[in-house]
C-alpha cells in the first residue's frame, strides 16, 4: 500500500539513519521532544515494519526496538540475525550472522530471535 510521506515519518526514518543502531519508541520519543506525540510515533513505526522499512526487535528488557532494513528486498525480508546490546550504552544492533536452528521433521521455522548481550567496542 502507497503510504503519504508525512513530516513525522520522515522525522522518525532521519533519527533512524542518524542512529545507526536500533531504537525503541522512548528513545525516538526523546530525541523528538514534543514534535509528535507517543501514538503518533507508535504508528509511524508499525507503518515502517508493514512496509518493510525496519523490523522489530523484542529485547530482553521487555521492550520494542526498530532497526532499519538494510539488506532487504520487496522479495525477500530475512531478519533471522543475532541483536547485540550493550549493557553499559543501551545500544541495540544487528548482527550479521544469520540464525540457523535445525529443527525436528516437520517444524517449519518463521523466525528467530536471538540475543547477545554484554559491553560493545566503545564500552569495552
Amino acid at each position: 500500500m502507497k503510504r503519504r510521506n508525512t513530516p513525522a515519518k520522515a522525522a522518525i526514518l532521519s533519527l533512524l539513519k542518524d542512529a545507526n543502531a536500533a531504537l525503541s519508541q522512548e528513545m525516538i520519543e526523546n530525541e523528538i521532544k514534543g514534535e509528535m506525540d507517543r501514538v503518533t510515533i507508535y504508528r509511524v513505526l508499525n507503518s515502517f515494519c508493514e512496509d518493510g522499512i525496519t523490523h522489530k526487535i523484542l529485547a530482553d528488557d521487555g521492550k520494542y526496538y526498530f532497526a532499519l532494513c538494510h539488506s532487504c528486498n520487496e522479495h525477500t525480508h530475512d531478519h533471522d540475525h543475532f541483536h547485540f546490546k550493550c549493557i553499559s550504552c543501551q545500544k541495540v544492533e544487528c548482527l550479521e550472522e544469520k540464525v540457523t536452528v535445525n529443527l525436528p521433521e516437520g517444524y517449519v521455522q518463521k523466525s528467530v530471535t536471538s540475543w547477545v548481550t554484554g559491553n560493545c567496542k566503545n564500552c569495552s
